[in-house]
């Protein structure tokens, strides 16, 4: 997020927005997951149970919707926007399919980086996608997901930078 509100603003003002953005995005979850594993509500930081996921969605998708809300009112980069509401609607879906299969969500989010990266930067950041490969493969590796949870959770991260190309 830093690097795409360095892209935005073409200086160093859009690190404040992108560091507000990876707060939504991910700080604020994390700690919500490290805060009920704690409290016993689950057993790991992987939420192994698909069934016990619902909760983390909700955080997540309550924390990007703030996020974006803020930003709106407060006259982030576009491209921070876009990228909190292309991560907004990612959550959707992988809540929705989450409900019947249990996609990888460390996929998805590696590769919407990478994705989000090669579209606001450069096509050179497609490289990295060898370390959205190794995410895949640990997870698999694991055994906290098949190799079809891990490609499906990949695909839905690079179609998120598609808001993006649509803005």
């Amino acid at each position: 997020m830093t690097g795409l509100g360095t892209a935005a603003a073409g200086d160093w003002t859009g690190v404040p927005w992108g560091l507000f953005g990876a707060l939504c995005a991910g700080i604020v979850p994390a700690a919500y997951i490290e805060w009920e594993g704690r409290r016993g509500t689950w057993d790991d930081r992987h939420v192994i149970d698909r069934r016990q996921r619902a909760p983390i969605f909700l955080v997540i998708l309550a924390s990007l919707g703030f996020g974006a809300a803020v930003m709106g009112i407060g006259g982030a980069p576009t491209e921070v926007l876009v990228a909190t509401a292309s991560l907004w609607c990612m959550t959707v879906v992988l809540f929705g399919v989450n409900t019947v299969w249990k996609i990888s969500v460390d996929s998805a989010v590696a590769s919407s980086v990478v994705a989000m990266l090669a579209a606001v930067h450069s096509a050179w950041w497609l490289t990295a996608y060898t370390l959205v490969a190794a995410v895949c493969w640990s997870r698999v590796a694991l055994g906290y997901h098949s190799a079809a949870q891990t490609a499906a959770g990949a695909s839905l991260g690079a179609v998120t930078a598609a808001g993006f190309l649509l803005a």
